[in-house]
């Protein structure tokens, strides 16, 4: 803050600018924030944030027409526009407005995506301080078990203990949108830069920690990574979120016995809940340990056996895959059929047991009927597309294959296991050449048992001995 007061305003850069504004909102200096947002820069107008700011400082100052006046401002260019419902709903909420929120409040939650829990406890505190118990139960109650124990806070009438009620909060909010679009645009910086902001302006706003602590991992600063997700307190709403995330770093760094600790604290709490045993059976799996996973997502399906069919079916299709990997097959085929009758139209556990099915030669009829509807429901879906193409050369329609296996390689050219299947059945057709070239990317991201075998068929072609199950 020091250095950036020396700068000419016209030289600030924006990270720097909008620290700038953290620091006026600290302040509850709203005029110097709008003030700052209006200075013309070389590094870029900051002109979208202006409609928010001056609407919450007219919120901050009691006068609602002015607040909900500025956010009529809000041009569809804005690269904001996407926050004006929900800045507009938790601004009725501030001035007690619930019935007029509510509508806002259900459209935000449709679109809300990675952001819905956090959203939830944001409007569930709001509507509590407008002395509306029932809407903040009935908004809090949308996540399941997943709310933990601030959903419990809630629903006793106590504040979960995520509020965006004020323009310091709602500014962090927007820089952590800002940060999420920028880093899935792959910028290397200003996410970061952004997101530190964001916790600046309000150190209680765990999501920017949480973000910020997922972008340093993903940049493989990973021990940056597990002290800022590891500030996160336990009684905070997000503290799942947090675990997870140290999780994830900790497996992506391939330091699999530190997560495996992690995961394994957390089921021994006194407060344990679904996501912890879930969490503990994402680890075990990815440490091959199939058995302890498929006993830990076991666990998970117990508690969150009253819970809506839409937090059950997941947990069954993790445990069912545990016990395919631990072959156990026809225990796995039960717990599927059990998540099918949950989710009948549920694309991954129609391709799961399907293409299950088709690799152990299962009713072959059902399995691509199956498979169809999995890619008739989700038809961008590559992994999917390829069980198809893949059902459909295992059943003798080579050409027919060859232009599904072609158009789902294009849909991920990444994923191994499609090149395979792709070179095996243009090997099959004649097409020799195309077939090494299929098998040549598939090495490129193959693991090492299916690297061993795209070597031998590079070698010696396509054998029973060699072809992909």
């Amino acid at each position: 803050l020091r250095l950036v007061r020396n700068l000419p305003a016209a030289e600030t850069p924006i990270e720097a600018r909008m620290l700038q504004v953290a620091e006026a909102l600290r302040s509850n200096d709203n005029s110097r924030a709008i003030a700052l947002l209006n200075q013309k820069s070389e590094a870029g107008d900051l002109g979208f944030v202006l409609p928010f700011l001056q609407a919450w400082a007219a919120a901050d100052a009691k006068q609602p027409a002015r607040a909900l006046a500025a956010l009529d401002s809000l041009g569809k260019g804005n690269l904001l526009a996407g926050l004006g419902p929900e800045n507009r709903a938790l601004i009725l909420l501030k001035f007690g407005r619930t019935a007029d929120a509510q509508p806002l409040v259900d459209q935000v939650l449709k679109t809300a995506a990675g952001r819905e829990s956090r959203l939830r406890f944001a409007f569930a505190d709001a509507y509590l301080a407008a002395g509306d118990r029932a809407r903040a139960s009935a908004v809090i109650r949308g996540l399941g078990t997943a709310a933990g124990p601030g959903g419990e806070r809630v629903l006793q009438g106590k504040p979960g203990g995520i509020a965006i009620d004020n323009g310091r909060r709602a500014f962090s909010e927007m820089l952590i949108v800002l940060a999420a679009e920028l880093n899935r645009l792959r910028n290397e910086k200003m996410p970061i830069a952004l997101s530190q902001v964001a916790r600046y302006a309000a150190p209680e706003n765990s999501a920017a920690t949480v973000m910020l602590g997922l972008m340093l991992a993903r940049r493989d600063r990973v021990d940056d990574a597990l002290g800022v997700l590891r500030s996160v307190p336990m009684n905070d709403p997000l503290s799942l979120q947090a675990r997870d995330a140290e999780v994830r770093a900790l497996i992506g760094a391939n330091r699999k016995t530190e997560a495996l600790k992690v995961a394994q604290r957390a089921v021994s709490g006194q407060r344990t809940g679904v996501s912890d045993y879930a969490r503990l059976g994402d680890v075990l799996a990815n440490m091959k340990r199939y058995e302890e996973a498929a006993a830990a997502y076991a666990r998970a399906s117990q508690l969150a056996a009253h819970g809506r069919p839409e937090e059950r079916w997941p947990l069954l299709l993790l445990q069912a895959s545990a016990l395919e990997e631990a072959e156990r097959w026809p225990e796995a085929r039960q717990l599927l059929g059990h998540a099918l009758a949950l989710a009948p139209d549920e694309p991954l556990i129609l391709n799961f047991l399907g293409y299950a099915k088709l690799e152990r030669g299962e009713d072959l009829d059902t399995a691509e009927a199956m498979i169809r509807k999995a890619s008739a429901l989700a038809p961008d879906d590559a992994s999917i597309t390829d069980s198809l193409g893949w059902a459909i050369f295992k059943r003798g329609r080579t050409k027919e294959a060859i232009e599904i296996l072609s158009r789902a390689a294009k849909g991920d050219p990444a994923q191994a296991e499609i090149h395979e299947h792709l070179g095996d059945a243009l090997y099959k057709a004649g097409n020799r050449f195309e077939a090494r070239y299929a098998w040549s990317a598939a090495l490129l991201t193959a693991e090492e048992e299916v690297a061993a075998r795209l070597k031998a068929k590079l070698e010696t072609g396509l054998t029973p001995a060699t072809a992909a199950p």
